[in-house]
């Protein structure tokens, strides 16, 4: 399964383009899942639904399961965040698995610059990062750069790159 990863500062627009790329790659019959680092506390359960309440009671996972999908909720409680490389191993393989944040694990990653934000770029202390993806040139760049709001471009680089991290099927 090849890991390909897009990083970046909140508000650098990483969930905008990771929602581009995701039918520009299916159209392309390339199959896709993705994976995203939340920094802060997330739930996609509804608080009093049943499956709310099991683990409000104490369950370690609970599966909830429908006709048309099924999740998975695992509780950390005092347990410490998985790192991605523990999180890869349950994800089903696919042909292209596109990593949302999870900064510091070594697999090539786009950076996603605004320098409208103020942030200072992520690329010089990252080496993993391979190109960056902004709506303007950046002077001092020495990494391909990328037009932000180009999906089919930046697909094409995405496909095309030679060190693409890729985790056992």
């Amino acid at each position: 399964m090849r890991i390909f990863g897009l990083a970046g500062w909140s508000g650098s627009g990483k969930t905008t383009l990771m929602t581009a790329l995701i039918p520009e790659f299916v159209a392309r019959g390339i199959t896709v899942s993705t994976i995203k680092h939340a920094h802060h506390g997330f739930d996609v359960d509804q608080p009093g639904k049943d499956s709310w309440r099991h683990r409000q009671a104490g369950a370690s996972e609970v599966m909830i399961v429908s006709q048309r999908r099924w999740a998975l909720m695992h509780e950390l409680r005092d347990e410490p965040e998985p790192g991605l490389d523990a999180l890869l191993p349950r994800i089903t393989p696919v042909d292209l698995l596109l990593v949302e944040g999870f900064k510091p694990h070594p697999h090539p990653k786009i950076e996603v610059h605004r320098p409208s934000l103020g942030k200072p770029p992520l690329y010089p202390d990252d080496p993993f990062v391979v190109a960056v993806a902004s709506d303007q040139r950046i002077q001092e760049l020495k990494l391909p750069w990328l037009p932000v709001g180009s999906a089919g471009c930046i697909a094409d680089f995405i496909l095309c790159h030679d060190g693409r991290a890729r985790w056992p099927s």
